[in-house]
Formats: structure tokens, sequence, C-alpha cells
């Protein structure tokens, strides 16, 4: 779920084409995308897509389709993966479990009235990414030539600090936790960009991707990355997701433009309660655990490979996968190979 910086964001994001990222490497939150896939990628009634053996083949259609647009686009993407959480997530995270269980619940009661379009919003809140399928996705990339990388923790802070470093561009996902991380630059909507329908409406949208530089949105209101991340915890983060009580966007913009240190603006409200000391959300934010053990690396896609994972295991159709690897292979000739022969001589 994530901080909800969205009224914050409004003055610096920008509409940009994929287009627009050839060339760059991106640093994509896996199972952040993954999981718009499993809620996106589904029947009309809302069941998820399945193979032959009955296991949820969403998430790899999403990622073998959409990775390939990447490539086409000459986006150099590479997934980073969630580690451990942290121990003050954990709570939040049997939280989440519970909500998914009564949008089953309500998945269900929807199905029996035949109502299929609050059936299908429902069935979108219960998807649940497992081992397998994380281990799945990771093999599908592999075979497809694309770099993973596993972080420690929080793939979001790991993918901010491979941009901090110069490794990747930009940090994409839907979620602005990324800025608290301090990722120079984010990109929302990579995995939805295109038309997309408005629930329980007969309305289509164009989607496109959106970039949120980070500098730009601390000079727009003249904080810090440190305050930025206050203003967080006062809305709500992860690590305490009811925020402060009464306090909103204008609110928490507001005592930290005028009052900038943290144990000033909890002075001032009178030090409300938080499931966690404060001070090392924070710190989770500022100093995250993230690593160096990477390597970014992308090759030619492994045709046979692919084939025998989505065809044979998991029951893609040939023509389909054929059709889509033939992309997949000129693109990486286009945008990938070529640029590694320039270097070699540069």
């Amino acid at each position: 779920m994530g901080v909800n910086l969205r009224e914050l964001i409004k003055p610096v994001k920008v509409e940009i084409e994929l287009e627009n990222l050839n060339g760059k490497v991106i640093a994509i939150d896996a199972y952040n995308m993954l999981y718009q896939f499993l809620a996106i990628i589904r029947q009309r009634d809302g069941k998820p897509l399945i193979d032959a053996y009955g296991r949820i083949t969403s998430h790899l259609n999403g990622l073998f389709y959409r990775t390939i647009n990447f490539l086409e686009a000459g986006l150099k993407p590479v997934y980073v993966y969630d580690g451990k959480p942290p121990e003050v997530k954990i709570e939040e995270i049997k939280k989440r479990m519970k909500i998914k269980e009564l949008a089953q619940k309500k998945y269900e009661e929807a199905l029996t009235r035949g109502d299929l379009e609050e059936a299908r919003i429902y069935a979108q809140q219960t998807s649940l990414l497992t081992k397998d399928m994380v281990e799945d996705s990771k093999k599908l990339l592999t075979y497809l030539g694309i770099p993973w990388v596993q972080a420690p923790s929080e793939g979001e802070a790991q993918a901010a600090y491979m941009v901090k470093k110069g490794d990747a561009w930009a940090s994409a996902s839907q979620d602005y936790d990324s800025l608290l991380f301090g990722t120079p630059r984010l990109i929302r909507n990579l995995a939805i960009t295109g038309r997309r329908k408005l629930p329980r409406k007969n309305i289509y949208i164009e989607v496109k991707p959106e970039l949120i530089e980070l500098k730009k949105l601390l000079d727009h209101y003249s904080i810090t990355r440190e305050q930025l991340v206050y203003i967080g915890i006062l809305l709500g983060t992860d690590y305490n997701p009811e925020g402060v009580k009464g306090v909103g966007i204008k609110t928490a913009l507001k005592l930290v433009t005028e009052l900038k240190d943290f144990d000033k603006i909890l002075k001032a409200l009178k030090n409300p309660a938080f499931p966690v000391d404060p001070h090392k959300i924070v710190k989770l934010f500022l100093e995250p655990e993230v690593t160096d053990d990477y390597k970014l690396e992308w090759s030619a896609p492994n045709k046979e490979k692919v084939m025998e994972f989505l065809c044979e295991e998991h029951s893609f159709s040939e023509k389909r996968v054929e059709n889509a690897l033939e992309r997949a292979e000129k693109a990486y000739k286009k945008n990938f190979a070529q640029s590694t022969i320039e270097a070699w001589f540069s």
C-alpha cells in the first residue's frame, strides 16, 4: 500500500512516453509489479489465469509480455525482489492477510449474486504472491536474459540505492515509498500503461508512465528528504499505517515547513502514539538495509528454455509465445546487442 503522497506530487509529476526511457536502466519493484499483474490479469468473473495443473499464471503472463514491451521501447529493466521485511512491518502484513480473507468472502458473495463487475473488483484484492510464484518469475526473467536482484530487505530501498549509486536511472513502483527511500527518480504506471477501463464505469482512459523527480519535489516545497520522511510518517507508512489522527497532507506539510525538526513536530502534536518509536521509522527510510551484491547484464532470450517453461510447464499458447519471442529477439538485437558492441570499441 505504501504512503499516500498523491496530492503532494501533483505539481511536479510529468507524463512521459515509454519510448522516453530508451537506453535507460530502470530498477523495478518486482513484488509491486507482480501484484499488479495478479490483480489486473483476470477472467471476466475475476478468476486469475491458470495452467493445466491449476496453478496461477497471471503474474507470468504479465511479466512476459510487459517485459517484451519494455525491450521494444529500448528500456533496460532490472527487477528487484523483496527480502526479509523489517520487524515493524510484520503486523501490517498480518492485517493485509485479513483484508484479503474478507475480500475473498465478498468475492464469493458477489459471484453468487451474479454481479461479475463487483466480483472482479473484490477478486483483485485477494491476490497472494507465493514463494513458488516468485521463484517462477525469477526463472522466467533468467530465461529472457533479464537481470534481477535479491534485496536483503525492502525491494524499493534496494532499487533506490541502485539509482543513487548510478547503476540505474530510475526506480519503478506504484508506491511513493521509493521517494522516502531517496530514489532520485520514480516512475509509476509501468505495469498498467495503455488503455484501461475505470471500475464500475463503461469509460476507458489512457494511462501513461509518470515521472517524479525527488529534487524537484523537495525544491517545490522547500523541504529536505528527511522532512519528506516526516510527512510520510505523519500520514502513515507501511511501518505505521494509521499515521497521526487528524493530520492530512496540508497539515503535515505546514508542520514540517514551519517547525522543520521532527521532535518539535511531535511535541506540537502532543506526542501522538505510534506502534513503534517514530525515530526508528525515520531510520528505516534513511538508512535501509541494502546490498552491492548484484550484477546487471542483459542477454538474448533463451528461446528453447522460455518455450519449455511457459508452454510445456504452464500451458501457454505456443504460437503466442513464439511471436512474442521473435519480438524480444529483434528488440535485443536492435537495442542491446548494438550498444554492447559500441561499448566494447569505445
